[in-house]
């Protein structure tokens, strides 16, 4: 279950087979902020999947020492980590400190991060619509200042789309059970093009055109077609 470095997604099937941490893989903002707030290490968490949200341990990508990793998740720690909890929880930006301020922290979690030097730890979560479905941990030898937490929150977002984006581009229609036609459809509907424009530019009737873009926002909980390609984009299904 240790952290495994992933050269391409495109090894793996299905999001079932792909290893469920990965070693975070070079980042330009994650290495510029390693210099602008001694960032130390850094877990990029969950997934916008059904089954894959922030929270159930089924997918990060991490600076963490694999070692630390493999005991966090083999031991279940991230069900009882206070910091875990409190984010999800307020969703809203966490340190470390005002997490074990409100709950205790289990003593094997204590102790696994006394052993791997894992301190100072910042938990930004990254939501949809009040739903919680990632989040972004960073840790640093020294406690983050007002100003620096403000950074990493702002950042937090658009880190998590940047790594994950990969998984996601892979993955996403597939979990979604999108349709090679609904797919094409919303991609083509995210352009601007009407339903008789798409029809005329496909093999699809307009009437079929119409039906793959309701199944689309159905399959992707949207409420019309506008809404369905905004959660297709917001989800990096398309772009």
């Amino acid at each position: 279950m240790g952290c495994v470095a992933i050269h391409s997604f495109d090894l793996y099937r299905s999001l079932s087979a792909v290893p469920t941490h990965r070693i975070l893989r070079n980042n330009g903002v994650v290495d510029k902020l390693r210099q602008s707030v001694g960032l130390k290490h850094i877990a990029v968490a969950g997934l916008d999947i059904d089954g894959y949200h922030f929270g159930g341990g089924r997918s990060s990508e991490t600076s963490f020492p694999p070692a630390y990793v493999e005991t966090y998740f083999a031991e279940e720690l991230h069900l009882s980590d206070p910091l875990v909890i409190l984010s999800r929880r307020r969703n809203a930006p966490t340190t470390e400190e005002e997490a074990l301020d409100t709950i205790v922290a289990p003593a094997r979690l204590e102790y696994l991060n006394r052993s791997f030097d894992i301190r100072n730890r910042f938990l930004v979560p990254v939501a949809r619509n009040d739903r919680v479905y990632g989040g972004v941990c960073f840790t640093s030898d020294r406690p983050f200042a007002e100003s620096e937490r403000q950074l990493l929150a702002f950042l937090a977002e658009p880190l998590h789309k940047s790594v994950t984006r990969p998984v996601m581009d892979r993955f996403a229609a597939s979990a979604c059970c999108l349709s090679e036609g609904e797919l094409l459809c919303l991609a083509m509907a995210s352009k601007g093009l009407t339903s008789d424009e798409i029809a005329a530019t496909s093999e699809y009737q307009a009437e079929t055109v119409n039906t793959y873009l309701k199944r689309a926002a159905r399959k992707l909980g949207a409420t019309n077609r506008t809404h369905a390609i905004a959660e297709a984009i917001r989800r990096q299904i398309i772009s």
